[in-house]
């Protein structure tokens, strides 16, 4: 949070609403805030005066969070977050992750919204399957993030490339971003077989699976064909939840599908 490489304090991609203003508690004169201050002494009584809009996502895993804002409005933050919704926890490494990624694709649109699409079918996919969301959420953010090596090193986009390539980067992304040894391990393995079914018997690996085939599916498959692809999606999809979301996106209301062990 005070660390200067931190995505979410560049002032390049602050909005109007980053600059505000806050009552003294103890004067009630206007001290003014950027969004980047943890805290800042009143120039009229010299109270110190917390940022009331300090995320507390950050605090939750930044290890300077505790002399950063000190150890009482961590506490605080830290009573706070056992209030909210699960998926909020992980709001803000979801942005940092989206922030390397972009930054890594760079002038790369299509890579880049190709990830945002299978992260939003990802989260639709968590509301109904019990997968962990931090896992889930950074594998589909860095799950293709190997494409660029495996053409530059291979000439080739290819699957079996992306898996060869994608772990060491996104090993690197998140231990720069500070996620849990564990977390890294398994979100790793996730990218290095997410061509691979089968070699990852996970549900955390189910998810993002399905995910990445509901983007891919429209290309895949020949829209006209409502059986052929009725079939294909009983056999590629691993969640009854991505079965569910594919044949209402692409085939339609009122499909019979074929009984599957899934179903």
């Amino acid at each position: 949070m005070s660390d200067a490489k931190c995505p979410g304090q560049n002032p390049q991609y602050w909005k109007p609403e980053d600059a505000f203003e806050v009552s003294c508690p103890n004067c009630k004169e206007i001290v003014e805030f950027f969004k980047d201050e943890p805290k800042r002494r009143c120039h009229n009584c010299k109270q110190e005066v917390i940022n009331p809009k300090v995320d507390f996502g950050c605090a939750l895993w930044c290890p300077k969070a505790v002399d950063c804002i000190g150890e009482a409005r961590y506490q605080q933050l830290l009573a706070a977050a056992k209030t909210q919704p699960k998926q909020d926890k992980y709001r803000t490494k979801k942005d940092l992750l989206l922030f390397e990624m972009e930054k890594y694709f760079a002038a790369d649109e299509r890579r880049i919204n190709h990830a945002r699409k299978v992260l939003e079918f990802a989260e639709q996919l968590l509301e109904k399957e019990q997968a962990d969301p931090l896992v889930v959420i950074s594998a589909a953010i860095l799950h293709d993030i190997g494409i660029h090596k495996a053409e530059e090193k291979y000439k080739s986009s290819a699957g079996n490339y992306q898996e060869i390539e994608g772990p060491p980067i996104a090993k690197a992304i998140m231990e720069k971003l500070q996620f849990k040894k564990e977390i890294i391990g398994e979100v790793c393995e996730i990218v290095a077989h997410h061509h691979s079914p089968g070699k990852v018997d996970t549900l955390n690996f189910k998810v993002l699976y399905d995910a990445d085939w509901l983007v891919n599916l429209r290309d895949e498959c020949a829209a006209g064909n409502k059986n052929k692809l009725a079939e294909i999606i009983d056999r590629v999809f691993l969640t009854r939840s991505g079965k569910e979301i594919a044949r209402r996106l692409y085939v339609g209301a009122g499909l019979e599908s074929t009984p599957t062990d899934d179903d």
